[in-house]
């Protein structure tokens, strides 16, 4: 059984052709996705603000040029509706969000009204659209009461949130819910929870592995301010595959699989942000240096936050790779990632690499 690909494994004969709607495609999991989807044959809309940061990702692997690309805001409703309506897709896989739990300390109402409303603009315009059959809302481990347990959250334990992205998140599993259960006879509506996500082409600000490449390449002493905080790691290619699948199964056998999933790692693979900067630093070499410094002002911030992934692992197949040390090698291999070309494969290759036990078909050998 171990090594058996699930009948819903991410295959370019399911994807090729199908129109698929992509918020968000100009940020990081976005970029990935896109080019994934493009690879795979799919007719790819994305709708989205332009990237944040410069470089970015998108931008390098110049995917304009390879699916129709939207300049938009989610919390226009008109605009959303005008560019589904526009691209007629049979799929909507909405990342488009605020990311940054310390962001939405700064800037609560911003990180509501994308996070929330943005939400569900995306599900009524979905709804709206007769052509499409399922939508997929992308949600964070963080949408959790998070109590510090020892054992993983499974989908079925309380939502909370005590800073506003992860109150934001919570309220967006409630939105999803509710048109779930609303409207029946629209479009089959899932959301998935995954955990901290990292790979190569990420240059996002305040987060853990793009701050350590970006202090070591200058020569300068990574700061961190919560060594002891765990959370559940994972190469980006392994909860798109997750997303990928979801979507499928939706498609394929209908309303069982529109829930809530969630997306983690192995047990083994949540370790500390002290543990994950010391793998990064010894894969990275001569000149990777780093210390402890707690900020003036500590925002509360989740110590221990782990993931269950059982259900998706008995209903849709979906299986995490383990292989984490190795994602962290080839995250900073991305040091060579320079040109289009570079980034497009070192993309391919990678999602092969943590993503094979999802994957069937040719993309697989």
């Amino acid at each position: 059984m171990e090594n058996m690909v699930s009948r819903f494994a991410v295959d370019k004969r399911f994807w090729s052709g199908r129109k698929v709607f992509v918020t968000g495609h100009t940020g990081f999991k976005g970029s990935w996705l896109t080019q994934w989807l493009v690879d795979l044959g799919a007719q790819v809309t994305g709708y989205a603000l332009a990237p944040e940061t410069q470089p970015n990702l998108f931008g390098l692997a110049q995917l304009d040029k390879v699916c129709r690309h939207i300049i938009g805001d989610i919390r226009n409703l008109g605009d959303v509706q005008s560019a589904l309506a526009s691209s007629a897709p049979e799929v909507v896989i909405h990342l488009a969000a605020q990311p940054l739990v310390r962001r939405s300390y700064q800037q609560p109402l911003e990180t509501f009204s994308t996070n929330v409303m943005g939400t569900a603009n995306i599900l009524e315009a979905a709804r709206q659209q007769t052509t499409v059959k399922a939508v997929l809302i992308i949600s964070s481990d963080k949408c959790y009461d998070n109590r510090e347990w020892s054992y993983g959250y499974r989908e079925n334990d309380a939502l909370g949130g005590h800073d506003p992205y992860s109150a934001s998140k919570a309220c967006t599993e409630i939105v999803t819910n509710a048109w779930r259960s609303s409207y029946p006879h629209g479009p089959l509506v899932a959301s998935a929870r995954a955990g901290n996500v990292f790979g190569g082409g990420d240059w996002s600000e305040d987060r853990l592995l793009p701050d350590a490449i970006k202090a070591f390449s200058a020569g300068e002493t990574l700061v961190i301010r919560s060594p002891h905080a765990e959370r559940p790691w994972q190469h980006v290619a392994e909860p798109l595959a997750a997303y990928l699948m979801i979507v499928r199964a939706m498609l394929e056998e209908g309303a069982l699989y529109a829930r809530a999933w969630n997306v983690g790692p192995r047990v083994e693979d949540i370790v500390s942000v002290e543990q994950i900067v010391k793998m990064l630093a010894q894969a990275w070499g001569h000149g990777a240096r780093w210390e402890v410094r707690p900020p003036a002002v500590m925002l509360h911030e989740a110590g221990l936050l782990h993931l269950d992934s059982a259900q998706i692992a008995r209903l849709v197949g979906w299986r995490p790779s383990g292989l984490l040390e190795q994602a962290l090698n080839a995250t900073v291999a991305w040091r060579a990632a320079t040109t289009t070309e570079d980034a497009v494969q070192f993309m391919r290759k990678d999602r092969i690499v943590f993503a094979r036990a999802n994957i069937s078909g040719p993309e697989q050998a």
